[in-house]
């Protein structure tokens, strides 16, 4: 009976430690493509500086489609901030206008996720 548990707690050690093994190796790699640095953003001339406002009908999620369609927007060239409002359906964009139009945002939320989820409306800027 002694032998038998020595046994199994012997095998069971042997699946965790090689299972957790494994598991250590992804974080590792994970984490060396955080430490990437940061894309630098290039400052937009005062006279450039232009915001616009607009509804996304679609979105389904705070954290799966209203940040995604953020972050699409925040890595594009010429952008300075975006965000975008779940609760209100409402995105806002500050961008330089030699560099980005508002029909060029519009294409890119509409072009996140399978390019017929998400739709634009009331445009302002």
């Amino acid at each position: 009976m002694n032998f038998t548990k020595s046994i199994t707690t012997l095998a069971l050690a042997s699946l965790l430690f090689v299972g957790c093994k494994e598991k250590t190796a992804e974080p590792v790699a994970v984490a060396e493509t955080e430490t990437a640095a940061p894309k630098v953003k290039k400052e937009i001339a005062a006279a450039n500086v232009q915001t616009a406002s607009f509804t996304v009908e679609g979105m389904t999620c705070a954290i799966g489609c209203a940040k995604t369609i953020e972050e699409e927007l925040s890595g594009l060239d010429g952008v300075q901030k975006a965000t975008v409002d779940f609760d209100k359906k409402l995105a806002t964009v500050t961008f330089d206008k030699t560099v980005q139009t508002p029909e060029k945002l519009t294409e890119v939320v509409q072009a996140t996720g399978d390019g017929k989820t998400y739709k634009v409306s009331n445009m302002k800027s």
